[in-house]
């Protein structure tokens, strides 16, 4: 009941407002402020402001909304723990030897340092790009060019 007097008086005062911005000959802004002015009457006549009156005061209306914002949360929380995995590499497990050993573990019978197979080899240094007065050579172009 309290709702439907506030919409009114609401919409009353809108339609005053109305009546003055046309008495002013500002019809166009007029004809919008009582469009406007109107809407919460609308509401109240259709049973939408009742029935947001009903939800609102409602204790388990409020509950549902809270287990929404955890569920909210918790997918979110699920997302940025995917994605901060995403961006290391998976752990490899090492391959395990007879005995429960794992490939690491094991040597050959006369070998003086551990046979580790195809990982163990050194790598060879990856080549090196220009070297960086190479890489600074276009920009001083560049500003040659411009006269700096």
């Amino acid at each position: 009941m309290l709702a439907e007097t506030i919409c009114s008086a609401v919409s009353a005062a809108g339609l005053g407002i109305a009546a003055v911005t046309a008495y002013r000959r500002r019809f166009r802004a007029a004809t919008r402020i009582a469009a406007y002015a109107l809407v919460p009457v609308a509401l109240v006549l259709t049973g939408v402001v009742e029935w947001i009156a009903g939800m609102v005061f409602k204790p388990s209306v409020w509950i549902g909304f809270g287990l929404l914002g955890v569920a909210w949360a918790l997918l979110l929380a699920t997302r940025a723990v995917e994605r901060r995995a995403l961006g290391r590499p998976p752990k490899q497990k090492e391959p395990k030897a007879a005995g429960g050993r794992t490939a690491r573990d094991a040597v050959a019978p006369d070998a003086s340092a551990p046979s580790l197979g195809a990982g163990s080899r050194p790598r060879p240094a990856p080549e090196r790009a220009a070297a960086p007065a190479d890489d600074f050579s276009d920009i001083e172009a560049i500003l040659k060019k411009h006269g700096i």
